[in-house]
């Protein structure tokens, strides 16, 4: 998909978290300002969390936040070079009835959960974003 705006994307991603099945897990890629945090807005949205609410977690790597009893659990692990979820502890929120874990940076997580969905953002233009998304299934070793 081509975003041409923030809004745009902000739309998408909204109407991609309205087909969530839950628990669901994202892990959001992309260079810094390719519009991650715009995506998790969109799916906050979708949730009935205001957007506004939702800002990037840098400093305190997990927002969580609970309306109607919807959770989203907003982690950004900008900060971190590679982590395990278990040094974390993000498996709770991974496996929490209901919930959906946006983890921003993602590429930095070492051990995503098995069927956690991909959303990559790249940077095409000032104006433009490229958004792929795919399931992730783990690897055994």
């Amino acid at each position: 998909m081509i975003s041409n705006s923030a809004e745009e994307t902000f739309e998408f991603a909204r109407h991609f978290a309205e087909r969530l099945e839950r628990p669901a897990v994202i892990l959001l890629s992309g260079d810094l300002g390719a519009g991650k945090t715009v995506f998790a807005k969109g799916i906050a949205a979708a949730m009935g969390i205001d957007p506004r609410e939702v800002t990037s977690p840098t400093f305190t790597l997990v927002n969580t936040h609970r309306v109607g009893g919807r959770t989203l659990h907003h982690v950004d692990l900008y900060r971190l070079n590679s982590v395990s979820s278990s040094d974390l502890g993000l498996e709770e929120m991974f496996d929490e009835p209901g919930a959906v874990t946006i983890v921003e940076w993602a590429e930095r997580l070492a051990d995503a959960p098995s069927g956690s969905i991909r959303v990559k953002i790249d940077y095409l233009s000032d104006s433009q974003r490229g958004i792929d998304i795919e399931r992730w299934s783990a690897l055994s070793t």
